[in-house]
């Protein structure tokens, strides 16, 4: 027989994950502010190897607008360069010999739409997983009655499941607006 208790608990932590996933990667669009975090994707070839720009340089925001990468090592200003280039963050980097710098555009009316739109999309796949835990652990509750657990029981634990899967679609569609608003705002 399943222990009820570890059930939930064990659903639980997969929904928050679900929930941290989406934070991570509504983090990686970029809203017209300057966040390191649009960095988070993009590799670099040093000394032989790719690692990420974090390993390489220090990242940081210079203003609202601007981020800067200041190398360890000087002839690296050329690598990180073509790996930002190469990667999906979409912003020239300009090289004035000791650093790189990233101008951050004021994105368009049109732009701000469009990056609502993957937010919503990314937010939808969030839910889903979320969806789709609930219903796998609705089932493992429904073959549990076969070996020997109540029906109360297990009627009361899907009520929590339920809930549980209430709170965190509720906290991804608060992460999801928050985001929204914040790309809006110009």
């Amino acid at each position: 027989m399943i222990d009820v208790k570890q059930t939930l608990k064990s659903a639980e932590d997969k929904m928050v994950k679900g929930a941290k996933f989406l934070e991570e990667e509504l983090a990686r669009i970029r809203a017209g502010r300057a966040n390191v975090a649009i960095l988070d994707g993009v590799r670099v070839t040093a000394y032989g190897q790719t690692v990420p720009l974090n390993q390489v340089a220090n990242v940081s925001v210079a203003d609202a607008r601007t981020i800067t990468i200041r190398p360890w090592d000087r002839k690296q200003i050329h690598d990180i360069e073509k790996g930002i280039m190469d990667s999906d963050v979409g912003i020239t980097p300009e090289n004035n010999g000791e650093m790189v710098v990233l101008h951050l555009p004021q994105p368009t009316e049109e732009r701000r739409k469009e990056l609502v739109k993957q937010c919503n999309k990314i937010g939808e796949q969030a839910k889903v997983q979320v969806r789709n835990i609930r219903a796998d652990y609705k089932e493992k509750l429904k073959k549990a009655i076969k070996d020997g657990l109540s029906e109360d029981l297990e009627k009361d634990a899907e009520n929590d499941l339920q809930k549980l899967h209430d709170k965190y679609i509720k906290e991804i569609e608060t992460t999801l607006a928050n985001k929204q608003k914040e790309i809006m705002t110009v």
